[in-house]
């Protein structure tokens, strides 16, 4: 009775404010809605039991005299408000939800269908090692619990609970030191399979930073949904989505440029394309402001209402956004201690002696609770939790998700029709034609399946195109390159200006020769070790939420940069050649100029291997000490002969040695004429003198072991670094 009673009250008072706002025109609509946000709020404590008696007594003098106005002119007034959408605002579509008795805010219906999801877990248990004398720390202790679809799940708890753990292992991100089991609607879990259906949304926004908003869902609708839609149906889709979200009037803007809540909405873009029916989300409100927070969390209720499992870590909510939430599962010390509907909450706390202030936030409350501040009351609820006692607080109303003023609202506009603004199932005809494509795609079964969407093959070129792209917009990396070979270059042809066939200074030469191999070497290798462990996040991403396997990222990266490293390379080295008056022969220049090729893409390479393994402070500091020794073993500063035999096998494996060696014979090699001598005395006229003292043989075997010496090992440490790459990718699992 209490119930109904403040139902009523909720809806007189609808009929009250509606003509006043009509009577003053749309001006008035904002006034209008906080109103109606006030009584919302005593419209959510008499449901749940917490108004005061006068309360619950004028509710029903309340019904008694305005229950014959009831929703006159609500209906009209509420169609002309929706109609009012700000840009870039989220728009209200007619509810599509199986559950008819839940109506959203907001349903994406121009997505294909999924069948619903359940995820139940049961005696979850997660150890860490902190190492062999210290033994595991226990991080879950024998959690049990159970996500519907339908519903906008919370996972709450002090740092350290193991929120973002448990969703870890719910999403298959964990799979190590864990017992328990995992059921998908009711049972067992296929991994492999779950993760193709899943989508995993991390707290940072991973995202390439030089592509545009529409560009971005170009190629996540590419490498999700493959050649299952044609390429008009991928951008009618891709339109939709983005008009949904909010994201059309910055289609157009690079990633980079976008707010933190564009970028958010953009991340959860970019997973919709293929609609997955389970999606994680860590910390989706980290860093938004307040209406950004709000607006976040309306498309995460719309997302579930569509008939999705959406679950979500969050630290500590307001209040306004907390009730937003249908489902909390609150953590403390690795166990549970609530487990049920969000306005349960409060009486099951009650329940327990742990009496929340009508004026204190639940979410607050709930969190001083599991830090303690209230007493030792852990072990109790979860004592509490485990025996069923918080399912007795499961509210059964229609409106028990705590958004009856919108439920009304969404009720009065489906049977008015809609009005202008709103999206009904005939505008969404072209959607629903071409994403049934979809659905038949994932009715196969799963032994007809490839393991992604797409072929590598297909896999490979949509990654090839997007890296060379953002190769071309990175105006800073791209640019420094260009204009630190275009300098370097110069500068060594000046310094070093026409001595190239004069014997008074082949020492002199030798070391410009030297100069132009490290130069060469760190110029390819360092901008490698800097950009490949920025883009890890973004790899990360996309390939467990499977885009794309690690192989044809792999290919992709390796091979996008290797032109633009060729065509620096080849300029830097026709600039020095020229300057430093080297012999103009062609098949001298196209030896030097093999060599210095080679050089670059084995010190890429080597880039890659250190990028691949470390983060960038790690690899700035390890990318130059590692050629330390490559540069001592090169028979530059000591002859190879010189060198002890203990030690001299190390020069076999350095790659500089065969760059320097075959750089050298190249230029002096080859029965190359006498120099030119100025002085009374050159001891270096005739070349292959100069290279016997070197310890350099003067034959074009010995440069054709270099040039393959340099081929071997640019594929092995390209190998050696894939493998690497995949070790990585396991051991963050």
């Amino acid at each position: 009775m209490i119930y109904i009673n403040a139902f009523f009250l909720h809806k007189s008072i609808h009929s009250v404010l509606i003509p006043l706002s009509t009577m003053f025109g749309r001006w008035s609509i904002p006034l209008y809605l906080k109103m109606l946000q006030n009584i919302n709020s005593v419209y959510i404590q008499v449901k749940s039991g917490r108004g005061s008696t006068e309360l619950r007594s004028s509710s029903i003098l309340m019904v008694k005299c305005y229950s014959h106005t009831l929703i006159n002119i609500q209906v009209l007034i509420f169609a002309n408000a929706i109609a009012i959408k700000p840009a870039g605002a989220l728009r209200k579509v007619p509810n599509n939800s199986p559950n008819n008795h839940k109506r959203p805010m907001i349903s994406l219906t121009h997505l294909p269908k999924r069948p619903p999801v359940d995820i139940q877990f049961s005696d979850l248990s997660f150890s860490v090692s902190e190492g062999r004398k210290r033994g595991y720390k226990t991080i879950l202790k024998c959690v049990n619990g159970k996500f519907r679809s339908g519903e906008l799940t919370a996972i709450m708890g002090p740092s350290g609970a193991g929120k973002s753990t448990l969703m870890n292992i719910l999403a298959g991100y964990r799979t190590s030191n864990l017992n328990g089991s995992v059921l998908i609607n009711g049972k067992e879990r296929s991994l492999r399979r779950f993760r193709k259906m899943s989508a995993y949304i991390m707290q940072d926004d991973c995202l390439q930073p030089h592509l545009t908003v529409k560009e971005a869902m170009t190629v996540a609708a590419n490498l999700k949904i493959g050649k299952v839609l044609t390429k008009n149906d991928k951008k009618v889709v891709i339109d939709e989505i983005m008009e949904t979200l909010g994201l059309q009037d910055c289609k157009n803007t690079l990633t980079t440029n976008l707010s933190g809540g564009q970028r958010k909405r953009l991340s959860i873009a970019l997973e919709l394309v293929n609609n997955p029916p389970v999606m994680f989300f860590d910390e989706p409100t980290s860093g938004l402001d307040s209406s950004s927070c709000f607006q976040c969390l309306s498309l995460l209720k719309s997302l579930a209402r569509g008939g999705r499992t959406v679950i979500c870590t969050i630290h500590q909510p307001s209040a306004r956004l907390f009730e937003m939430f249908d489902h909390l599962y609150m953590l403390a010390e690795g166990q549970c201690i609530y487990r049920g509907p969000v306005p349960g909450l409060v009486p099951f706390l009650s329940s327990m002696g742990l009496e929340c202030p009508s004026y204190h936030n639940p979410a607050d409350y709930v969190m001083e609770v599991a830090c303690g501040e209230h007493g030792d009351y852990v072990q109790k609820l979860v004592v509490a939790v485990n025996t069923g006692k918080c399912n007795g607080f499961v509210l059964k109303t229609p409106e028990s998700n705590g958004n009856g003023v919108s439920n009304v609202i969404s009720k009065d506009l489906k049977a008015l029709g809609a009005p202008n603004g709103v999206t009904t199932h005939s505008s969404t005809a072209n959607a629903t034609c071409t994403t049934s494509l979809l659905d038949s795609a994932e009715n196969l079964p799963i032994s007809d399946k490839a393991s992604f969407p797409t072929s590598s093959f297909l896999q490979f070129w949509i990654l090839l195109k997007r890296t060379v792209l953002s190769i071309l917009r990175d105006q800073t990396l791209t640019r420094m390159r260009l204009i630190s070979h275009f300098i370097i270059g110069i500068l060594l042809g000046l310094i070093y200006y026409n001595i190239g066939n004069d014997a008074a200074k082949v020492m002199s030469n030798t070391g410009c020769i030297f100069f132009m191999v490290m130069f060469t070497m760190f110029s390819a290798m360092m901008p490698t070790i800097l950009t490949f462990p920025l883009e890890m996040s973004v790899f990360m991403r996309e390939h467990l939420n499977y885009w794309y396997s690690v192989k044809s990222y792999y290919l992709a990266k390796t091979l996008a940069d290797i032109p633009f490293q060729i065509i620096l390379t080849v300029s830097f080295i026709i600039g020095v050649y020229y300057l430093t008056s080297q012999p103009m022969e062609a098949i001298r220049f196209g030896m030097v100029l093999g060599i210095g090729t080679l050089t670059a893409l084995v010190s890429q390479s080597f880039g890659l291997l250190i990028g691949a393994a470390f983060d960038i402070e790690s690899g700035v500091f390890l990318g130059p000490i590692t050629t330390i020794p490559m540069v001592l073993f090169s028979g530059f500063f000591a002859k190879l002969d010189d060198i002890p035999s203990y030690l001299n096998w190390l020069s076999y494996v350095t790659y500089v040695r065969y760059s320097f060696e075959g750089t050298m014979i190249a230029i002096y090699g080859l029965n190359r004429g006498k120099l030119t001598c100025n002085a009374d005395y050159c001891h270096y006229k005739h070349p292959t003198t100069f290279l016997e003292d070197m310890n350099m043989k003067d034959d074009i075997n010995t440069y054709l072991i270099d040039v393959a010496a340099l081929s071997a090992l640019f594929i092995i440490i390209r190998i050696f670094a894939y493998f690497l790459l995949r070790v990585k990718l396991f051991a963050n699992r």
